[in-house]
């Protein structure tokens, strides 16, 4: 955590565990950060949670902003809904306050059971590298220090130094996906012997071999991608690559695109592509995507999507 001592940051907290030790951990390192915390206003207690991270954050000495999210909130999807505002919110504050560095609390436990979830959902490497130590986004740094410790490691570091901590009754649900796999992950290392430990070498594996491939692929985005949000190449450009950085290629230029926060779908790219083998329009991720003979065009959706006299790739 001391590598961002020269650069103003914040530090998520919602009031769990996980999040608590991290702020505490900033206050014993002197870091100054600034404390944030989102009252999504999804549950009854949701404002004693607000003032109970309000006033420990006093007591360490750390201001402490509440940011909250307002308006109408979905039926459906709300795990993801929710995390999408969150960040927006969170990342919205440090640009507008200048801060560099946004720390979360996302430790190893969360690295597997989003490795599962996505696995359950079929994705490719990406998704199942899960997250990043540090990644940027909406411009600001997310850093995540305490993603090779577990759960268990957090909270007797909490019970030995008395940090107190709330229970957000969500993470108890069984309906949420997350809960799901969290309370049925021991089935993997008590029937199978899959540990926790292999798990977690296998997804820092997958994480080098994503580093490796994005590498490649913003490369070839480079030749395509023009600041006009519009990309053309031809068919033989796409074809001619290995299956796997074709998927993203076409993936991170329709998230590009579309000014999306996360590419679609695998199988919804894999669907796009076999309709690329022809001529096809059709529409994926807020882009319209146009084959004619060998020309490709990925457009903002409700854009013209008529070629014009310009080389391809």
């Amino acid at each position: 955590m001391r590598k961002y001592t020269n650069q103003r940051m914040a530090v998520a907290v919602s009031g769990g565990v996980d999040s608590m030790v991290l702020m505490n951990l900033c206050a014993s390192a002197g870091l100054g950060a600034v404390v944030l915390h989102v009252d999504h206003g999804l549950r009854a207690t949701s404002g004693a949670d607000s003032e109970f991270v309000a006033a420990a954050a006093a007591k360490l000495g750390l201001p402490c902003t509440i940011l909250n999210w307002t308006g109408d909130k979905p039926k459906t999807g709300i795990e993801a809904a929710a995390r999408d505002a969150r960040y927006k919110l969170l990342t919205d504050y440090c640009r507008d306050n200048d801060i560099d560095v946004l720390l979360v609390a996302h430790q190893a436990d969360d690295q597997i059971e989003t490795f599962l979830m996505n696995l359950g959902r079929g994705s490719g490497v990406y998704g199942l590298a899960a997250m990043r130590a540090e990644q940027i986004r909406d411009g600001v740094v997310i850093a995540r220090p305490l993603l090779s410790i577990a759960r268990a490691e957090l909270e007797e570091y909490a019970r030995a130094r008395n940090i107190k901590s709330v229970n957000d009754e969500m993470n108890i649900d069984g309906k949420f996906t997350r809960v799901k796999t969290r309370k049925n992950r021991h089935v993997l290392a008590d029937s199978l012997d899959i540990s926790d430990s292999r798990i977690l070498t296998a997804i820092d594996a997958l994480g080098r071999v994503r580093d490796m491939l994005e590498s490649d692929v913003n490369h070839l985005i480079d030749l395509v991608y023009v600041a006009s949000g519009r990309a053309l190449f031809s068919a033989k450009f796409l074809f001619d690559m290995p299956e796997e950085i074709r998927l993203k290629f076409i993936a991170e230029l329709v998230r590009r695109i579309g000014q999306l926060t996360y590419a679609p779908r695998l199988e919804k790219i894999r669907r796009a592509i076999i309709m690329l083998h022809g001529d096809a329009k059709f529409t994926v991720g807020h882009c319209t995507v146009r084959r004619l003979d060998n020309k490709i065009l990925i457009v903002p959706e409700g854009v013209s999507t008529s070629f014009r006299k310009e080389k391809n790739v």
